[in-house]
């Protein structure tokens, strides 16, 4: 999963970025509204932190532009507390959630949690498929309650497919999803990925769906890992 953090105080910035990448995301920093405009025509986001207070472009207008123009990640806007007006046109304007300033990390990672299990149809933290379980909120996963160790990378890959679940995906997709935006992409690094969780999860989890790419699957009975 890939995150947009939108926020013009660097150290704050900093701190979300922090927690959202050891929480498991792969995030993306902008500064200021102009960048956050560009980062979001050039790149794909599961969801987006925003600040309504920001040079250049604020808040409330970027916002407006993404729906007016299709870009309908969901977004988690920032506000001062007691701006009960801010909350409201946030809200109107195409936010989906929003959390006022000063807040807590782990309430700000919660919301997004949500955020993101919403647009994906899924109801809870914890994401199965047959004996595969994959705890959201502590980044644990493991198949018949054995742990697994997966690298941060190996953890994006396996999360954004379980959130996806029977959909295919693509490998174009996958490599939008778990890259920040100042990492080198190797297209070749996903069929990497996709081998060591197999590896490491049981041979029948991800099914390759030939000249499409990948989705989950419960094994069989007969097929069980």
């Amino acid at each position: 999963m890939r995150i947009l953090v939108v926020e013009d105080e660097l150290l704050l910035s900093r701190q979300l970025a922090k927690a959202l990448a050891e929480a498991g995301y792969a995030v993306d920093c902008a500064p200021d509204g102009e960048q956050a405009d560009f980062l979001t025509r050039t790149e794909q986001y599961d969801a987006i932190v925003l600040d309504l207070g920001l040079p250049k472009m604020d808040g409330l207008t970027l916002l407006r532009r993404w729906r007016e123009t299709g870009i309908f990640a969901p977004v988690l806007i920032l506000t001062a507390r007691g701006s009960w007006h801010e909350k409201v046109q946030g809200i109107d304007g195409g936010a989906d959630d929003y959390v006022a300033k000063p807040f807590r990390i782990e309430e700000v990672l919660a919301r997004i949690r949500a955020l993101i299990r919403r647009a994906s149809g899924v109801a809870h933290a914890e994401l199965r498929c047959g004996a595969l379980a994959l705890d959201a909120r502590t980044t644990r996963v493991s198949v018949g309650g054995a742990p697994v160790k997966l690298t941060s990378h190996e953890f994006r890959v396996l999360s954004y497919l379980m959130h996806h679940g029977q959909r295919v995906v693509s490998r174009t997709e996958l490599i939008d999803h778990i890259y920040a935006q100042d990492l080198d992409r190797d297209s070749n690094t996903v069929e990497v990925f996709i081998a060591r969780l197999r590896r490491k999860l049981g041979p029948s989890f991800i099914e390759t769906v030939r000249g499409l790419g990948y989705r989950m699957r419960e094994p069989s009975a007969g097929n069980r890992p």
